[in-house]
């Protein structure tokens, strides 16, 4: 029989390995174009960069507006709790000073025996004495039944404000677990956003944030006097003193810093500066855009005027001091400070007078 032998293999001419090299390399570098294996993510431009942040500091504001509502809440929370714990500590002394007294006058029941009133009237060498002893023993009678409800009323009072407070523990439990919530929600677009404006040269970035429109926004705007019309010349003025003082406010906090939960005096979030600066005006406002749209007359677009309080977004989820002229002073976002803009660079949502 013979022998199978593996059939010899031709070797490859030149022009064939080099065919063959060719197809090899076209399929690669078609299998990395079409499969995506190995090919580098396309630049995002900074128009894109730009959309990308906006929507990412948009979605990170409405995030630090539940965060200061959670806020304000956890912090009444506490602020009951505190009360509730007050109201124990008086409670828990006039508990003590209650039993105490119990206890004075069961020992001197003790010490006088408890032997019977008649036998004690029969064996006393002074009856008219006798007598008055034991009216005075009644009258002890019934300072004791007085300190025994005294005592009993102080616990049942205690018992509920061990209740409350425990009512008030878990609402703060859950307002701090809601506040830890929209925190990382936040800080995780904002780090987001970071990383995407690092990617830019300096004047891309400047592009994208606005900042050279906000340098010339601000430049040569230190504060407007409350008594003159703001804006252009001929401007209305500010409808009241208070309005006009909180405007005034607003001018002097211009390139101060954009910081998510605070209300001054030297950074703000969007509600924390309508709020500052109607607190120096003698205003007390909400914490929250939500509820500050309900914190005075609503106007139109229309009517508007200095101090009025404009509102942008379907959400309610930003604020800003009208100053007149079709302009504002808000805190727009971490990558810039407070300043003058349009409001037409937002989508208007309502406004309201809340002065």
């Amino acid at each position: 029989m013979a022998a199978h032998r593996r059939p010899r293999q031709r070797p490859l001419s030149s022009g064939t390995a080099r065919t063959a090299v060719t197809l090899a390399l076209a399929g690669a570098a078609t299998a990395t174009c079409f499969d995506g294996v190995g090919q580098a993510a396309p630049q995002p431009t900074p128009t894109q960069v730009r959309a990308r942040v906006d929507q990412l500091y948009r979605e990170a504001e409405a995030a630090t507006q539940k965060y200061d509502g959670a806020k304000e809440k956890a912090d009444a929370a506490e602020r009951r709790l505190r009360t509730l714990g007050d109201e124990a500590a008086r409670t828990q002394a006039k508990l003590n000073s209650a039993r105490e007294t119990l206890g004075s006058i069961a020992a001197a029941q003790y010490r006088e025996g408890g032997v019977d009133p008649t036998v004690r009237l029969m064996l006393s060498d002074d009856p008219r004495h006798y007598l008055e002893s034991a009216e005075f023993a009644q009258r002890a009678g019934a300072r004791q039944e007085a300190a025994v409800a005294g005592v009993r009323g102080q616990l049942r009072k205690i018992e509920r404000l061990r209740g409350a407070a425990r009512v008030e523990l878990t609402s703060l439990k859950s307002q701090q677990a809601e506040l830890r919530r929209h925190k990382k929600t936040i800080t995780t677009k904002l780090d987001t956003a970071r990383r995407l404006l690092s990617r830019l040269t300096p004047h891309q970035r400047a592009e994208a944030t606005g900042q050279d429109a906000d340098a010339s926004a601000a430049s040569g705007t230190a504060a407007a006097p409350s008594a003159r019309p703001l804006g252009r010349p001929g401007a209305v003025a500010a409808p009241t003193s208070r309005a006009a003082a909180a405007v005034a406010y607003a001018y002097q906090k211009l390139g101060s810093p954009y910081v998510w939960g605070a209300t001054g005096p030297h950074a703000f979030d969007c509600s924390g500066l309508a709020l500052a600066a109607y607190r120096a005006a003698g205003v007390s406002l909400p914490r929250t855009t939500y509820a500050q749209i309900n914190a005075g007359r609503r106007v139109s677009r229309s009517e508007l005027l200095p101090g009025d309080l404009v509102f942008f977004y379907s959400g309610i989820s930003h604020v800003g001091i009208y100053v007149g002229d079709g302009r504002m002073i808000h805190a727009p976002n971490p990558s810039a400070p407070v300043r003058l803009a349009p409001i037409d660079q937002m989508p208007f949502a309502g406004a309201t007078r809340v002065a």
